[in-house]
């Protein structure tokens, strides 16, 4: 059976590996059909698959539609199988559950002052697991950050830090919101050599370009500074610190999400 006990181990090591990793899959299970009810198949963003459903043909059809399900972004989603695989005509009534395996959303942030401090608070509100970043310990004391869930580091070299919390930068977003040009360009040095899914560099567009131009002659690539989102954030006016940390996370939601960050009330203005 696909989903006797030792098929279930193999799967369920392997989901925790996927998530130590910082890599995507799906796993999808038969919650309605004719039999095996339960049964597993997870296919990773490789390709490879773990686990089945003791059809081969179901099996190819459910990795086949896998890749569709990421590019959607969805968390969850249930489909009858005449939805994707109609030529299947045994499976026709079964209804199999589409999950997206992906580590818990992490946002690291270069500098504690008053927007990284809010951004920092309202990331953890939206479940990201932040770690907020500076060199100034009186900064990163839990009565200025009370809430246990933002990871608090000080930054003894700007660059060894914010390497070592990016890690391999799979599902991590960088907000880079320091105090000062020569800071911004020593975290944006080390974002650049990692895997940072999302980046973003808070200034005006002479202070953020500024500081491209000097990663540009060190030798940056041109096409990871074109991932930098610099001027951070969205045009939502914002003002105050709390109201340019929503701006900032409102475009790695969006970013997140798939999300255009256009008013949802547009087409009305269009008639």
């Amino acid at each position: 059976m696909p989903n006797d006990l030792p098929a279930a181990k193999t799967i369920t090591q392997r989901l925790q590996e996927i998530l130590d990793e910082g890599s995507v899959a799906v796993l999808a299970t038969l919650v309605r059909g004719p039999e095996n009810i339960g049964a597993k198949l997870l296919v990773e963003q490789s390709g490879d698959i773990h686990g089945g459903f003791d059809d081969k043909e179901l099996d190819k059809a459910i990795k086949e539609y896998s890749s569709q399900f990421l590019q959607s972004r969805d968390g969850t989603r249930t489909h009858s199988v005449r939805d994707f695989a109609p030529a299947l005509e045994r499976w026709q009534d079964a209804s199999v559950m589409f999950e997206r395996i992906e580590p818990e959303p992490r946002l690291v942030i270069c500098g504690a002052g008053h927007v990284g401090a809010s951004l920092a608070r309202l990331a953890s509100m939206l479940g990201y697991r932040s770690i907020l970043i500076d060199d100034r310990a009186e900064f990163l004391t839990r009565s200025a950050v009370p809430d246990e869930k933002i990871e608090l580091l000080v930054a003894q070299s700007w660059y060894e830090s914010v390497r070592d919390a990016i890690g391999n930068g799979h599902g991590v977003a960088v907000a880079v919101v320091t105090r000062g040009h020569s800071e911004d360009e020593e975290c944006m040095r080390a974002v650049m050599a990692t895997d940072a899914s999302y980046v973003g560099l808070i200034g005006s567009k002479r202070r953020t370009n500024i500081v491209l131009d000097r990663l540009r002659q060190s030798g940056v690539k041109e096409e990871r500074l074109l991932r930098v989102h610099a001027p951070v954030g969205l045009d939502i006016g914002a003002v105050t610190p709390e109201e340019v940390a929503l701006a900032i996370m409102a475009e790695i939601v969006a970013h997140r999400r798939g999300g255009t960050g256009a008013s949802l009330s547009a087409w009305r203005k269009q008639k």
